[in-house]
C-alpha cells in the first residue's frame, strides 16, 4: 500500500518553532511529528509515503533519508509550485499513487496526532465496498467544525454541515482517509478542497463511509492544541506502553524523558512533560505541561509550565516561564526573568520580564 501525507504550507500557527524547521519536523513526544505517522503506516504494510509539500522539500527529505533505511520505507516528495488545497496534491501525485494494483491508499493531514488505527480502517474499508472511507472523531462543540452526518449502523455518510447552528451530530472529519484509486479520477490538477468538493460528490453517489476513531485525536498545529495533544498522547502511552514513561519520586503523572537527558537532584517533573535528547535539567527545577526540546538547558530552581522550550534554548536560574510561552530555537532567558505567554523568535536573549503575552522579535 501507499500513503500521501499533506504537509502543505508554512506552519505559521506554530511559529517561532517553524522558523527553524518545517512544521512536520517539529518535535512532538521526542520525535518529529511526521515520524509518528510514518511509523504507524509502516506497521500496516505501507511501502511508500509521498509527502505533498510546497515549502522546503529538501530540508524534509534530508531529514527523512535516515529513516528511509531505518524503517525500510520509501519516502518521496511531490512538490507543489502553487498551493493546491487538500485535493489538488492527490492529482499532482496521481502517478505515484495509482500503480495499477487497484489497492486503496491512505491520505493523512500532517498535523493530526492519534493512535492511528489503520488496521481497523483497512478492514472497515474492505467491508463496506465503497469508494472512500474517512475517519471521524467526536467533539464536544461541533458548532466550531464541519460536521459529518452519517448512518450510525453502516457508517454511510449522508452529508456535511459546516459549523452547524443547530445540533446535527458531533462527529467531525479527523483528517485520515483511505481512498480507492478511482477517487483520483474525480480530481483535477487545480486548487481543490477534498472536504468541500470531492467528498460531498462521493457521498451523493453513496460511496463515502465514515469510521469513528477509537482513542484520542488532536490537531496539534497550534501551541495550545500541541500542549493538549501531548497530554492525550502521554495518556495513551500510559495505557499501551507504560514502560516508555519515566518513573521515580521526582515524577508526577505521565512524563517522557529521553535516555540521553540529565535530570538533577530535587526536581519535580510532571504531569504531561516531554524532555528531549541531550537536555540538561538542573537541580530543583519544576516542570509541568511542557515540552523541553533537544539540547535545551533548564537551570537550577527554574519553573516551567504550559510552555514549549525550543531546541538548544536555556532557561536561567529561578526563572519562571508559563502561560503558553513559546521559545524558538537558541533562545536564552536570563536568571530570575519571568515570561507570561511570551513568543520569542530564534536566537534571542531575554534580559527583562515579559509581563503579558507578546511576540518578541
Amino acid at each position: 500500500m501507499k500513503a500521501l501525507i499533506l504537509v502543505g504550507g508554512f506552519g505559521t500557527r506554530l511559529r517561532p518553532l517553524t522558523l527553524s524547521v518545517p512544521k512536520p519536523l517539529v518535535d512532538f513526544g521526542n520525535k518529529a511529528m511526521i515520524l509518528h505517522q510514518i511509523e504507524a503506516l509502516k506497521e500496516v504494510g505501507v511501502i511508500e509515503v509521498v509527502l505533498a509539500i510546497n515549502y522546503q522539500p529538501e530540508v524534509m527529505l534530508n531529514f527523512l533519508k535516515d529513516f528511509e533505511s531505518k524503517l525500510g520505507i520509501k519516502i518521496t516528495c511531490s512538490q507543489e509550485t502553487e498551493p493546491l488545497g487538500t485535493a489538488g496534491p492527490l492529482a499532482l501525485a496521481r502517478d505515484k499513487l495509482a500503480d495499477g494494483s487497484g489497492d486503496p491508499f491512505f491520505v493523512l493531514n500532517s498535523d493530526v496526532i492519534s493512535e492511528y488505527p489503520f488496521t481497523e480502517l483497512i478492514q472497515f474499508h474492505k467491508s463496506h465496498g465503497g469508494e472512500a472511507t474517512i475517519m471521524v472523531t467526536k467533539v464536544d462543540e461541533p458548532s466550531k467544525y464541519g460536521v459529518v452526518v452519517m448512518e450510525e449502523e453502516t457508517g454511510k455518510v449522508e452529508r456535511f454541515v459546516e459549523k452547524p447552528k443547530v445540533f446535527v451530530g458531533n462527529k467531525i472529519n479527523a483528517g485520515i482517509y483511505l481512498l480507492n484509486p478511482s477517487v483520483l479520477d474525480r480530481i483535477e490538477l487545480k486548487p481543490t478542497s477534498i472536504e468541500k468538493e470531492v467528498f460531498p460528490r462521493i457521498a451523493a453517489n453513496n460511496g463515502l463511509f465514515a469510521m469513528v476513531l477509537p482513542g484520542f485525536w488532536m490537531d496539534i498545529g497550534q501551541p495550545r492544541d500541541y500542549i493538549t495533544g501531548l497530554r492525550l498522547y502521554l495518556d495513551s502511552l500510559r495505557k499501551k506502553a507504560p514502560a516508555k514513561l519515566a518513573s521515580g519520586t521526582h515524577v508526577l503523572g505521565n512524563v517522557l524523558v529521553h535516555e540521553t537527558a540529565v535530570i538533577g537532584e530535587g526536581c519535580l517533573i510532571g504531569p504531561d512533560v516531554a524532555v528531549g535528547p541531550g537536555c540538561v535539567v538542573e537541580a530543583g527545577v519544576r516542570l509541568s505541561r511542557c515540552t523541553v526540546m533537544r539540547g535545551a538547558r533548564v537551570k537550577k530552581h527554574a519553573c516551567i509550565s504550559s510552555s514549549i522550550i525550543g531546541w538548544h534554548s536555556t532557561v536561567g536560574m529561578w526563572a519562571r516561564v508559563e502561560n503558553m510561552t513559546i521559545l524558538g530555537e537558541d533562545v536564552h532567558v536570563c536568571d530570575e526573568v519571568y515570561s507570561n505567554g511570551g513568543v520569542v523568535l530564534p536566537h534571542k536573549e531575554i534580559k527583562s520580564s515579559i509581563l503579558k503575552p507578546e511576540i518578541v522579535m
